[in-house]
């Protein structure tokens, strides 16, 4: 691409600046647009649009790459920990061997929630969406943490990103265990952070809890392959949210309000009910027919991706770890033989080949998170744990940015234009 692009409207032409980041297409700066010409874009979904400059996340989604600050993905899942990505992705770098220790110290010292907040879940039904209290239990820290909603004050900051990390396991285990009406747990400071989630949502207070460290590994990766991946839905909502000052937990809250969608952190669960309304790996040819049929409508949950036109690169670790999760629980159950089957026929078949509809993280994880033991409902509440490092991190990134000015998109009016009002007696 040029230095600059030209845009020719009403016998005018009119140049704008091209712009190059470290990796990835050129953008055209369009800031200008409206003032020179008065005319706006019109990107519906924003598809074609950078909302933002950031140094987090890049996807490829045509070669299937994710790196997390230059990092691949594949490589974080197996060689390095959840609190290390945090810390990367938080701070630019890897840590050394003594910060990973501090950082990990400071957030397992934060894991406990205001003892007032078991008063808030009581509020409740005890039938609730694990979600919806998510939302509220959130987005009421505020209201606990006054020390650090300061949002210029960047000691403050610091101490949010690291509370809202640290309660965010606390907080949904508290859901499930409302949910499921059993006593609340608090945390082990002995235990991971990945462990120590495992046993405040599975351990009862009358005996000790085991941690089965495959399980751990397998949960760790899952909260890796899950800590950002750029401007997605609920990331802008955070950024959206954070440009006009609010509190960092409101702004948290937001996010999972917008990941709640089943579009977005439902897909998991969407798979994973998929493979039951299969049942066996039996019926697996009739359901190919049917996804392959344009007048049925049935699809394929859990294949293809919105961005990554390759192999979900976060899939190829999750598709080791659920052999792993399997034959460590021994697992025997038709919807996980029928997943592995399914997955086998998928990438042999003709047809999802041309179109690479390849199984995707969500195809996955749905199924390993089923063998652990958690309910379906709690699916998007773990997808929302793990996003939280990467919603924090970049909101942090949003509120340094000179650039950032509160969000206002803009939009094609085509409703009534202006006319006169009539007395309500002579319409």
């Amino acid at each position: 691409m040029t230095d600059s692009a030209t845009l020719s409207l009403d016998g005018k032409d009119f140049s704008y600046a091209t712009m190059s980041g470290s990796v990835g297409p050129d953008v055209i700066d369009i800031r200008k647009l409206y003032g020179q010409t008065g005319a706006f874009t019109y990107d519906p979904g924003f598809t074609s649009t950078a909302s933002c400059q950031s140094k987090i996340t890049y996807i490829d989604g045509d070669e299937g790459v994710l790196l997390h600050r230059g990092y691949a993905i594949g490589e974080l899942a197996e060689q390095s920990s959840f609190m290390e990505v945090c810390y990367l992705l938080l701070n630019g770098e890897l840590p050394s061997a003594s910060q990973l220790e501090t950082f990990s110290n400071t957030i397992t010292r934060h894991t406990m929630v205001h003892e007032q907040l078991a008063t808030f879940f009581r509020g409740f039904r005890r039938d609730a969406h694990p979600m919806a209290i998510m939302c509220g239990v959130v987005g009421a820290l505020s209201a606990f943490y006054h020390d650090s909603t300061d949002v210029q004050d960047p000691v403050q900051r610091t101490i949010a990103s690291h509370r809202l990390i640290a309660k965010m396991p606390t907080i949904a285990a508290m859901a499930h265990k409302y949910s499921v009406g059993q006593p609340f747990l608090y945390p082990d400071n002995s235990l991971s952070y990945t462990g120590n989630f495992l046993r405040m949502t599975f351990g009862v207070p009358a005996e000790p809890y085991e941690v089965n460290p495959v399980v751990e590994k397998a949960m760790d990766r899952i909260f890796i392959l899950h800590a950002d991946h750029e401007q997605n839905a609920s990331t802008s909502t955070v950024r959206l949210a954070g440009s006009s000052g609010a509190n960092p937990f409101a702004c948290i809250a937001a996010g999972i309000a917008c990941l709640w969608g089943p579009a977005h952190g439902g897909a998991n669960e969407a798979a994973l009910n998929m493979l039951r309304e299969i049942g066996t790996p039996e019926r697996i040819p009739e359901f190919i027919a049917r996804a392959k049929d344009k007048n049925d409508p049935f699809r394929l949950m859990g294949f293809g991706h919105r961005v990554y036109k390759n192999y979900d690169p976060r899939a190829t670790v999750m598709q080791k770890t659920v052999r792993e999760v399997f034959a460590a629980l021994n697992v025997s159950d038709p919807v996980f033989d029928t997943a592995l089957r399914l997955e086998e026929l998928a990438l042999k078949d003709d047809y999802f080949v041309e179109k690479k509809l390849f199984p995707n993280v969500d195809f996955y994880s749905g199924v390993i998170l089923s063998a652990i033991g958690f309910p379906t409902e709690m699916f998007t509440v773990l997808f929302a744990l793990a996003r939280t490092v990467g919603w924090v991190a970049q909101w942090n990134e949003m509120i340094t940015d000179p650039d950032q000015k509160i969000g206002r998109p803009r939009q094609l009016y085509d409703g009534p234009t202006q006319r006169p009002y009539v007395a309500v007696g002579e319409r």
